[in-house]
């Protein structure tokens, strides 16, 4: 056993003293300056696989998202509209006769008293211009040559004075409303 023993010994001996006896090689004086850029290079490579996952998967997810979308807000657009557009009729009901019991949030100024006017050859129209207290605020002649006789305009503009109105509503509570008066001589029809 000795022997394989000493043949070990002396080969590494002899490779020792071999490569003892190479050249020494000194390494390049940038090879530290090559390692340091390699190794950054690489860890910018492994940080921009995760920027461009992220880049990646939002691209994706906006190539997904873009065309759905303008279809999706011009259908919810559209639904609220329609939607809308169907209910408002609900909601603002008017009475069209005095015997009417108003079901609606919103009803419309009606007649309740007025006085006779003077003797008019013609019919006149008027609508009225009515406060949240039954009382006239404005009119404006609508249909009718009352500029050419003065005293039937004043006779006009006495009775809507006289006149009283029971006022327009909205949710129950008194408003501003209007309403469209057919004056003949000591005959008032209401027009709505």
């Amino acid at each position: 056993m000795r022997p394989e023993h000493d043949e070990a010994l002396i080969t590494d001996e002899m490779l020792s003293r071999t490569l003892r006896s190479l050249p020494r090689r000194l390494p390049p004086a940038d090879l530290t300056s090559r390692l340091r850029v390699a190794a950054s290079r690489e860890r910018l490579r492994a940080i921009g696989l995760n920027i461009a996952f992220r880049d990646r998967f939002r691209l994706f997810f906006d190539n997904l998202m873009r065309p759905l979308a303008l279809p999706f807000a011009g259908g919810v657009f559209s639904t609220v509209l329609l939607f809308s557009m169907c209910m408002m009729p609900m909601y603002s009901v008017h009475a069209s006769s005095t015997s009417d019991v108003p079901t609606g949030l919103r009803t419309d100024a009606e007649l309740l008293a007025t006085a006779p006017i003077a003797a008019s050859p013609e019919d006149v129209i008027v609508d009225v211009t009515i406060d949240r207290e039954g009382r006239m605020i404005d009119y404006k002649i609508v249909c009718g040559n009352v500029a050419r006789d003065e005293a039937l305009r004043r006779s006009i503009e006495g009775t809507l004075l006289l006149t009283r109105f029971v006022p327009a509503t909205a949710f129950g509570q008194p408003v501003e409303g209007r309403i469209r008066l057919l004056l003949w001589t000591s005959y008032v029809n209401v027009k709505g």
